[in-house]
């Protein structure tokens, strides 16, 4: 916890500022492969388990950094999954800059930190005061501050927030400090400025920025948002388990017939705003052609609020050319896209009775024969729109959502030739009405993700559960300099996964597709259940496969009785596709753990509860798997992905399928600990598990613990375990021990250790105290004169740097033994 006595310490020959009295052991570890990353100007994947601090550990390293080489690292950028986290991250961030003051004696660092949201959760029009629909609270925010609105109202914004911001407010930055989104809010109330303006601008010259990935990895958002950062600055993407799937999502496109329906009213709606502008003003339309035979510079200039929606892909070829003519014109523009759309009914017309599975290049091919649409106008297409309907004045964005999805899909198809596929097909087998469908997705999560790669010098990917590390560098196609997982060190053993393989009666207990509905296994299940809820005091969470399992098993227990056995001991809370329903499950089931009843709460693996949601303490003292939670591997989209990494990446299906269930699986049973003071019981509940291939691939902080006797056992054996792991964790313990937390003083011990091994592997004189730096460096500077930046990258010194460290911490494991 806090404290007055913080700590500055010595990592590397730099000093950290960090702002608690003592530090864990992986969090110095942490620091060191950090720094080594950032001295390298190269990429890292860190993997640190739950509860260890990871967020002020990347802050204190980085914060310091930025300060002890201020020419080095202009900017940094962390991205987080939810306000939530991001709120977190401020209040840590705010303190870490109070202590930075407080240690140098002065009353303001000049350190600029601020958090961005979107619209919704930064608006404080009154307006908007009680939206929380996204889409409307942009749409009312585009009718008060657009351009042409402005120009109606004698250039005055109908929303007093942005007037007044636009008037005076980039005249007069924020002054140097931490801001959350509270307090961007609260700024804008006593200043009279648009918060979210004032943020979006204030990103140039902030030194540290926390909002979501989408805002750097998403490109139609982060054309708008994020193109003015600067190559010398470090991205973090924390909680990245899953990033590469949020890369796949960013550049993919579904179109139903539905909205291809909508899409041509869309256009029928803009041909009779194209004559009414004729009719009423036709200089506007012939300066939109004007600008268009310019060039798209300009438009890339046009003010923030008149950006309706960034263009998907906007190469640098297409920036330096003019829109092809064929499309200058509104009509013609009109007509074009009125082909492109019956061209797609067309195509989705005819999959009523087959599937249709094409590359891209086949796609253009057709549709060049079929309706004479070339792929150099289509590239332009989602940028044509948006420029239209800024010059028809169109603040009802969402009416023509259809339509530019549309033109969304036409211009990712034309510029992606590889690393997507074009699958025609019906939504729904299952559905009475058939809606077909066209899925446009990327197979290949580097496409999204390299170009934040080559353009800032350090990313960082790092989460609890990235396990296997080497993964990731293969399907985001990158080569990081430094790759490392750390353990937790404990007090005591707080910590007790088991893999549960059969039911009392023997039953093999498997969610594998043809066993899940085996009656025996469904009710070795539930009885494996109720022994856990009598067993566990406080909160229990049990995660399925999936929503349809997790119904039919509690429909099949509900007629066996066993659910009313499991109500006996706790009440029962299910989490639902419906996100207020499940919402208030979760209230009632923290205040069953808080007033001493105990709940159950059924959950499923890559829902909501199993990624933002946090069981710490009493609040989830056992969590159970039930199953492996594969992904549904008849998708024709998967089986195209699977292919397109077998093909490209090497990657085995098998070996895929299983690191993306696994990492599920951590994510789910990393809910019970969320702090070193924490203790619970994680639950593997399929024989599966009980394989090396599958236990092999869990965090290695999980393996630790996961020891032969605590695998492939029956139900009874498990529960026995865990009675004798409660009954120790109930027994009084010292968490202040030697191995769980350092002092000032321990860092600077290993510190020391560290670089007398370093020079001895070097053959130079030992080092003389924590701030001096290994021989061929400058005393800690970023890549030193030559050798930290090599180290770093897996050439010769890197290692013996690695092994210098090891020795270092067991030499320093021997002194403490002989203290004790």
């Amino acid at each position: 916890s806090s404290s007055g006595t913080n700590m500055k310490l010595h990592i590397d020959g730099m000093p950290v500022y960090f702002p608690y009295e003592y530090i864990y052991p992986e969090q110095y570890k942490y620091m060191l492969e950090l720094k080594r990353s950032l001295d390298a100007r190269g990429h890292a994947v860190l993997e640190m388990p739950s509860g260890t601090g990871k967020t002020i550990t990347l802050l204190s390293l980085i914060v310091s950094y930025q300060i002890a080489f201020p020419g080095k690292l202009s900017k940094f950028v962390y991205c987080s999954r939810t306000v939530p986290e991001i709120e977190k991250v401020m209040e840590e961030l705010r303190g870490l800059v109070a202590y930075i003051e407080k240690d140098r004696g002065i009353d303001k660092l000049p350190y600029l930190g601020l958090a961005l949201s979107a619209r919704k959760n930064m608006c404080i029009h009154p307006a908007n005061a009680h939206e929380r629909d996204g889409s409307k609270v942009d749409a009312t925010c585009r009718s008060m501050t657009a351009t042409y609105i402005r120009a109606k109202n004698n250039d005055e914004a109908l929303c007093d927030y942005y007037n007044g911001y636009e008037r005076i407010g980039k005249e007069n930055p924020l002054e140097p400090g931490i801001y959350s989104l509270d307090d961007l809010r609260e700024q804008g109330k006593a200043r009279g400025w648009c918060p979210y303006f004032m943020a979006r601008y204030t990103i140039t010259h902030a030194n540290i920025v926390v909002y979501s990935y989408h805002y750097l990895l998403d490109p139609k958002i982060a054309e708008l948002v994020s193109r003015e950062i600067a190559r010398d600055s470090v991205v973090v993407f924390d909680e990245a388990h899953n990033i590469d799937n949020v890369c796949i999502e960013s550049m993919s496109v579904t179109i139903s017939q539905r909205h291809l329906r909508k899409a041509g009213n869309n256009i029928d709606n803009l041909r009779r705003e194209v004559q009414r502008i004729k009719d009423v003003d036709a200089a506007r339309l012939q300066t939109e052609y004007q600008r268009l035979y310019q060039g798209l510079r300009e438009r890339q200039a046009a003010a923030a609020t008149d950006l309706y929606l960034a263009n998907p892909v906007l190469p640098k070829e297409i920036l330096e050319e003019a829109i092809p003519g064929n499309i200058r014109k509104a009509e013609h523009f009109l007509s074009f896209m009125q082909r492109f759309v019956d061209y797609l009914k067309m195509r989705l017309g005819s999959a009523l009775d087959r599937v249709i599975n094409e590359l891209p290049s086949k796609f253009l091919l057709d549709l060049a024969g079929q309706v004479a649409i070339e792929r150099k106008p289509l590239r332009f297409a989602s940028e044509r729109l948006s420029s239209l309907m800024q010059t028809l004045e169109l603040s009802n964005v969402d009416d023509y959502y259809p339509l530019l999805l549309v033109a969304h899909f036409g211009t990712m198809i034309s510029t992606y030739l590889k690393g997507f596929s074009l699958i025609i097909e019906p939504e729904d087998s299952r559905s009475q009405t058939k809606n077909i469908v066209l899925h446009f997705s990327c197979m290949d999560a580097s496409i999204a993700i390299k170009p934040i790669f080559e353009r800032f010098q350090s990313v960082i990917i790092t989460s609890g559960t990235l396990s296997p590390l080497e993964m990731y560098p293969k399907i985001l196609d990158f080569h990081p300099v430094v790759m490392e997982s750390f353990p937790m060190t404990l007090a005591r053993e707080a910590l007790c996964p088991i893999i549960v393989t059969r039911a009392n009666d023997q039953t093999t207990l498997s969610s594998a597709f043809e066993s899940r509905s085996d009656n025996s296994v469904v009710r070795g299940y539930g009885h494996l259940l109720i022994d856990f809820c009598a067993v566990v005091p406080d909160g229990l969470a049990c995660f399925f496969v999936s929503y349809e399992l997790l119904e039919t098993t509690i429909k099949h227990w509900e007629e066996q009785g066993l659910l009313m056995a499991m109500r006996k001991h706790k009440l029962i809370f299910v989490e639902t596709r419906d996100a207020v329903e499940t919402s208030m499950a979760l209230a009632n089931y923290r205040e069953a753990c808080e007033n001493g009843r105990g709940a159950l709460l059924l959950s499923v693996a890559r829902g909501k509860v199993s990624e933002g949601i946090d069981f710490d303490h009493h609040y989830g003292r056992c969590v159970i798997m039930m199953g492996i939670p594969y992904v549904y591997t008849q998708s024709r989209v998967l089986r195209e992905r699977l292919q397109y990494l077998a093909d490209t990446y090497q990657i085995r299906e098998n070996d895929f399928l299983t690191f993306d269930a696994l990492r599920h699986a951590a994510q789910c049973v990393g809910r019970a600990i969320r702090g070193k003071s924490d203790y619970g019981i994680m639950a593997f509940a399929d024989q599966r598990y009980a394989r090396a291939d599958k236990r092999t691939k869990l965090p290695k902080w999980i393996q630790k613990y996961l020891t032969d006797d605590h695998s492939n056992l029956t139900a009874d054996e498990g529960i026995t375990l865990c009675r004798k792991f409660l009954r120790e964790m109930a027994q009084p313990y010292e968490p202040m021990t030697l191995e769980s937390l350092w002092t000032a003083a321990d860092v600077e011990g290993h510190e020391l250790a560290r670089l007398g091994a370093i020079a001895q592997i070097d053959g130079a004189p030992p080092a003389k105290g924590p701030a001096t730096a290994r021989a061929g460096t400058s005393t800690g500077a970023p890549g030193g004169a030559t050798g930290a930046a090599g180290a770093a990258t897996g050439s010769p010194p890197a290692k013996r740097l690695r092994a210098a460290d090891e020795d270092a911490m067991a030499a320093m494991a021997e002194m403490e033994e002989m203290e004790d």
